[in-house]
């Protein structure tokens, strides 16, 4: 089990967004967290990477680690183990797309050049941007901005990838080929956790479907249907 949250209390600030979440990822899901703005998607996410501490639950463990005792000088050890994509696509806006990855693998502990290298041409070969590496950021799309986000997730082959929104500012065809690219990655082996207004995709790319709703979470994949759907539209 890569993630196991058994009735836990997720905290914005001085609000308790979700209560009693329970709620797991095992390796090579493909999970959806859907819900209105606000109910609490982005929150669940953070936690699981460390960006809000989780105080309250019977248990909450990623990747082997306790996060209820998990001390700040641990997180970085377990973020290396995650690969994180935001909406936003947080590139470094000052070098070319090979030098972002680089940068990565160096801050990551990756010493040798040439291994660097192979790394980099691996992941811009599998999300279909090889040819994009001497490119800066703002010369690219929102989509290929987007695929150079999932190529540096995956650059330290990841056991789990989390992506809060990450189809939330692109069109509908860019957005179709971004989570087809994910699901690509989770038939892999790699566990996708995605929070997601875009409701169509789970009909088009079949996975685990978690609500947030009212304060709690649910696992709704087995009644998932139409009526839910328009629900969330």
């Amino acid at each position: 089990m890569l993630i196991e949250y058994k009735n836990v209390n997720v905290w914005q600030e001085d609000q308790c967004v979700l209560s009693d979440v329970n709620f797991h990822v095992d390796d090579g899901e493909f999970i959806y967290i859907i819900g209105k703005v606000g109910s609490g998607k982005s929150s669940l996410l953070k936690t699981i990477y460390c960006e809000l501490d989780i105080e309250e639950g019977d248990e909450a463990m990623a990747l082997g680690r306790d996060l209820l005792h998990l001390r700040r000088r641990e997180i970085p050890a377990l973020r290396k183990e995650m690969g994180i994509i935001f909406q936003d696509f947080q590139l470094l806006h000052d070098r070319t797309v090979w030098k972002n990855l680089q940068f990565v693998l160096k801050a990551t502990g990756w010493k040798d050049k040439e291994t660097r290298r192979q790394r980099i041409e691996e992941v811009l070969e599998a999300v279909g941007m090889a040819d994009k590496r001497d490119k800066m950021p703002h010369e690219l799309s929102g989509g290929e901005q987007q695929r150079i986000a999932i190529a540096r997730a995956i650059l330290n082959n990841p056991r789990i990838i989390i992506a809060d929104e990450p189809t939330g500012n692109l069109d509908p065809e860019t957005a179709t080929h971004i989570v087809g690219l994910l699901k690509g990655i989770s038939q892999r082996g790699t566990a996708v956790v995605m929070s997601t207004h875009n409701i169509p995709m789970l009909e088009e790319f079949p996975g685990i479907v978690y609500r947030c709703k009212d304060g709690h979470i649910a696992d709704i994949t087995k009644d998932f249907n139409r009526i839910t759907i328009l629900d969330e539209e």
